[in-house]
């Protein structure tokens, strides 16, 4: 009888254990945790301060293009920086140098515009650029001032929004917030250029965007346009604040709109704080 008595204690005590289970799933609030095969790196993958040094070891699932985003570069210039050609393979545990000069700021050499030179008098002129075959003054001037009018400003002058959309997501420093924000549209509706700047980036090679346009607007700022349906700018094209660059779509998501984020020195900022008020 002792054992029979044992027996029937072990199989209620199980059968309460059972109860309180089924107690708890039927009481969660929020659905049984997901898990996703790993497909490679995604924007969730980034920590804010990912990229603040001067050097980076390249990880499992990383590309030069994600590399640049994250570090606040063009990926021309961290292909030149660290010798890596087109079509820019690298490998984990290479070291990428971040902290460099952009080709903008390099030492002039010999015969380029407005090169200084001394004179016997110790003090500085500016040497005129050299006159290509065939060219005219009038032609050497308007190089001269094209090249110029190319440099990055050392502030961006006025913010404007991307789109005319719902904002149905905020900013978030949180480890699994967003870093930008959404902004709900139609499919087709107009993606503007949110300040003055260059295309550095356009493709899909970050998974996470869809189709996606990164521009640049000063040496410490960059912006990035994703989900977008149709691009209708290209790489190294200037464009101005409220310039259409793209069309709204929901490529790399379920849903049709903008993904819109601003980083400074590669840092990820609340693009909320440079946007106009509505």
């Amino acid at each position: 009888m002792h054992k029979n008595t044992l027996i029937k204690c072990k199989l209620l005590a199980a059968s309460i254990v059972a109860i309180l289970l089924l107690a708890s799933c039927s009481s969660r609030d929020t659905p049984a945790p997901v898990i996703e095969l790993y497909q490679g790196k995604d924007f969730r993958d980034f920590e804010q301060d990912s990229f603040s040094g001067d050097k980076y070891l390249v990880q499992k699932g990383d590309t030069l293009f994600s590399i640049a985003w994250y570090s606040g570069n063009d990926y021309r210039d961290l292909a030149r920086a660290n010798n890596i050609s087109a079509p820019y393979p690298i490998y984990p545990g290479q070291e990428i140098v971040l902290n460099f000069s952009p080709l903008s700021e390099k030492p002039r050499e010999k015969d380029t515009p407005g090169q200084t030179t001394k004179t016997n008098a110790n003090r500085t002129v500016d040497r005129p650029a050299k006159q290509a075959y065939g060219e005219s003054n009038k032609d050497v001037n308007k190089r001269n001032n094209r090249s110029k009018s190319e440099a990055f400003p050392s502030k961006v002058e006025r913010w404007l929004w991307p789109s005319k959309g719902q904002l149905i997501s905020k900013f978030s420093l949180s480890e699994q917030g967003s870093k930008g924000i959404e902004i709900k549209g139609k499919r087709g509706d107009n993606v503007l250029a949110a300040a003055d700047g260059k295309v550095v980036y356009t493709g899909n090679a970050l998974r996470g965007y869809g189709q996606l346009i990164i521009i640049k607007h000063s040496e410490s700022y960059l912006s990035a346009y994703a989900h977008n349906d149709s691009v209708l700018v290209k790489e190294q094209q200037w464009i101005k604040a409220g310039q259409k660059i793209a069309s709204m779509g929901s490529t790399g998501t379920d849903q049709i709109k903008l993904r819109f984020e601003v980083r400074y020195r590669g840092k990820s900022v609340d693009p909320l704080k440079y946007l106009p008020s509505r």
